[in-house]
């Protein structure tokens, strides 16, 4: 039969992408045995069945070899009993994908991670060095700008970070399952509410190549801001995190002063 040969290319497609990319990907970094994100291995099925299923149909012959025999299932009343457990099939398949999707799971990440790895004492970006002991927000003083000055950051946010983080700063933006870990979620009392803004002000302008070793394994797909963004794009996007979350920043005994 015609169908069986898409059938099979699909099939044959779908093992390439989840069997044999993590596959060459461990001979090329032996020990390892990368996993393709989920968004990823949809978006390209996507392309597999449409492309699969429009060079199959493209004649006349091909498109009757392909649908005439789900026609003749669906349409013969002589194959009533063949009709019925290709409704069972095709009906329990989308209720077993539907369960996948809202399961609960227990299990572990792929690899641990520490929520706050420890940070330097000092930082190099933009061609300066910064002590993060005792760096402050220079905005956050400026009372009179402080609206305009989170509205603005609150731009930047949209504009960099939306994308991964979500629009209310959940970490479920619209590419956050092609991750793992997932980003970071700032409503939580756990990230940025623990933390001083020189921390974040680190976290962003370095991205996940900025992390230390000794904080492995660790994995971050954040890009160093600082490459793309000013100094003061990083310090507004940082009052607007927490004056949206409603978290105040921790502030140490050096800069306190």
């Amino acid at each position: 039969m015609k169908i069986l040969k898409p059938i099979l290319i699909i099939a044959v497609g779908y093992l390439l992408l989840k069997v044999g990319i993590p596959f060459v990907g461990s001979k090329l970094h032996p020990g390892t045995w990368p996993v393709v994100p989920t968004s990823v291995l949809k978006m390209y099925m996507f392309f597999v069945v449409a492309g699969t299923l429009l060079f199959s149909t493209f004649s006349e012959d091909g498109y009757a070899g392909i649908v005439g025999p789900v026609a003749d299932i669906y349409t013969n009343p002589k194959k009533g009993l063949l009709r019925f457990v290709s409704i069972m099939i095709v009906g329990s398949l989308g209720a077993y994908v539907a369960y996948q999707y809202v399961k609960p799971t227990f299990d572990a990440p792929v690899e641990l991670r520490s929520i706050h790895p420890a940070p330097p004492s000092t930082v190099k970006m933009w061609g300066k060095s910064y002590s993060l002991q005792t760096l402050k927000n220079p905005l956050r003083a400026d009372k009179a700008n402080f609206a305009k000055n989170v509205e603005e950051g609150g731009i930047v946010f949209f504009q960099n970070c939306f994308f991964c983080h979500g629009d209310r700063m959940l970490g479920k933006g619209p590419f956050y399952q092609g991750f793992n870990p997932m980003p970071a979620n700032f409503v939580d009392v756990g990230t940025i509410a623990q933390l001083t803004e020189s921390f974040v002000f680190w976290r962003i302008g370095t991205g996940g190549p900025g992390l230390p070793s000794e904080a492995t394994p660790w994995l971050s797909a954040m890009p160093i801001w600082h490459h793309l963004l000013s100094e003061e794009q990083i310090w507004k996007v940082i009052l607007f995190l927490y004056d949206y979350t409603g978290h105040s920043p921790r502030v140490t005994a050096a800069q306190a002063h």
